[in-house]
């Protein structure tokens, strides 16, 4: 089962030294699939491959921990597609022969954006998935490394612990340019009380739709996790910068 969660916020090449340095060492990585996200990953990923050998090290880009753009009429930004991404970061999974598209996300915001609470369920959601997936994979993944944004990585430290404040603006999780977090699963008595949630699935024909899967309340989501280290900007030259 998966042990350990990572989260960092896109920024400075200084945080590809602290990531090749952490215990327990990196199985998956997930990533925004934003720009500045796979940019940020991309010092470290290089670095990996030239220890462990170019086939691998892996990126997997997934929609639901990307971007928050708050709530409006318009459409809001989206990332590149996969096609065009694989043309700049050597490291994201090849197209796949057949069927010949790429995988569905697990989630993806609204393109009219979305409220706080909707953000906040589309991480839970989507970490479930993510946690579920690592438990199932046959290779026994004990790690996993999460690039997002800001206001992202404060919900997923909500989601993973289940404490969400009264006032969703209350200081909680720290998530300055580069900061690292990290969260430790805790322990449960079997798999099943530990894996990720079963409940409504999600529905693309209606995004904004988001489930809750009742992670509030200090349950969290995947059995719940402890945050061991919040927000670290200890190794960057210029400490915390760019807080929100």
């Amino acid at each position: 089962m998966l042990e350990v969660i990572y989260v960092v916020r896109h920024g400075a090449e200084q945080l590809a030294t602290h990531l090749l340095h952490v215990d327990p060492p990196v199985d998956l990585i997930y990533s925004s699939p934003f720009y500045r996200c796979l940019q940020t990953l991309l010092p470290y990923t290089t670095a990996l491959a030239k220890a462990k050998g170019q086939d691998n090290v892996q990126i997997l880009a997934e929609r639901g921990i990307g971007e928050f753009y708050g709530r409006a009429r318009f459409d809001h930004p989206s990332p590149a597609p996969l096609s065009v991404l694989r043309t700049h970061f050597p490291h994201l999974p090849s197209a796949p022969v057949s069927p010949s598209k790429d995988p569905d996300p697990i989630i993806v915001p609204s393109t009219k954006g979305e409220t706080i609470p909707q953000l906040h369920d589309r991480l839970a959601y989507c970490l479930s998935h993510l946690i579920a997936r690592a438990d199932a994979d046959p290779s026994s993944p004990k790690s996993l490394l999460i690039c997002t944004h800001a206001a992202s990585m404060i919900c997923i430290g909500r989601a993973l612990t289940g404490v969400m404040p009264e006032e969703e603006g209350e200081e909680d999780f720290k998530c300055f340019t580069c900061s690292f977090s990290k969260f430790v699963r805790r322990r449960r008595s079997s798999a099943a009380d530990a894996g990720g949630q079963e409940a409504a699935k999600w529905d693309p024909e209606r995004p904004e739709e988001v489930p809750d899967l009742g992670w509030r309340g200090g349950k969290g989501v995947g059995g719940g996790w402890e945050c061991e280290v919040n927000g670290d900007c200890s190794f960057l030259e210029n400490g915390e910068e760019r807080g929100w």
